[in-house]
């Protein structure tokens, strides 16, 4: 069976034997079947469709929003492995890093920040790029509200959850630990 990619209208060929069941992406008109969306003909037995191609991930730009884990921290700055990019994740073992430098933390007391009192390492962090930075890494910024970590874990193993824009409270002992968090959506 050819795997090319087809486009809507376009006749497909059935493998010979019995019709095949046409399942989704796919119609027929005139004793043809033919598909009805952009994607890749797949045959699985006793039925026929069309898989939507997955959209290819592109490398983050100035205003992607990304979202990645603190690998490595300095008192200088947070270092993120981006795994997702404009909503879209990467492959598996692909990944970017990107710096998120003390002075990019949060909008105002620049000079206040302790990287080491907004992230730990593990952390999930949401960011928005600001910049391409050097040939290994992306500058990006929490400075928002709805910017910063959306995920951690205790030092008891719990999901954390957030009490305020800069602490985060252990539900199993109760622990409060600092982070620069994220803003949940919808409040």
């Amino acid at each position: 069976m050819d795997t090319s990619t087809v486009l809507p209208g376009q006749p497909i060929s059935v493998p010979r034997g019995p019709a095949p069941q046409l399942g989704e992406g796919l119609y027929s008109s005139k004793g043809q079947i033919r598909s009805s969306l952009v994607g890749v003909p797949v045959y699985d037995g006793p039925s026929l469709s069309v898989s939507r191609p997955r959209p290819l991930p592109h490398p983050p730009a100035p205003n992607s929003v990304v979202l990645g884990h603190v690998t490595r921290l300095s008192p200088q700055h947070a270092s993120v492995a981006i795994t997702v990019v404009d909503g879209v994740p990467l492959p598996p073992g692909e990944e970017f890093t990107g710096l998120i430098r003390a002075q990019d933390v949060r909008a105002t007391e620049k000079d206040k920040v302790k990287i080491g009192d907004c992230f730990r390492g593990g952390d999930v962090v949401k960011g928005i790029v600001i910049s391409l930075g050097d040939a290994r890494s992306y500058y990006i910024t929490t400075a928002r509200n709805d910017l910063g970590v959306i995920f951690a874990t205790s030092e008891a193993g719990a999901t954390m959850e957030p009490v305020s824009w800069l602490e985060m409270r252990c539900p199993k002992t109760g622990k409060i630990e600092k982070r620069k968090c994220a803003k949940p959506e919808g409040l």
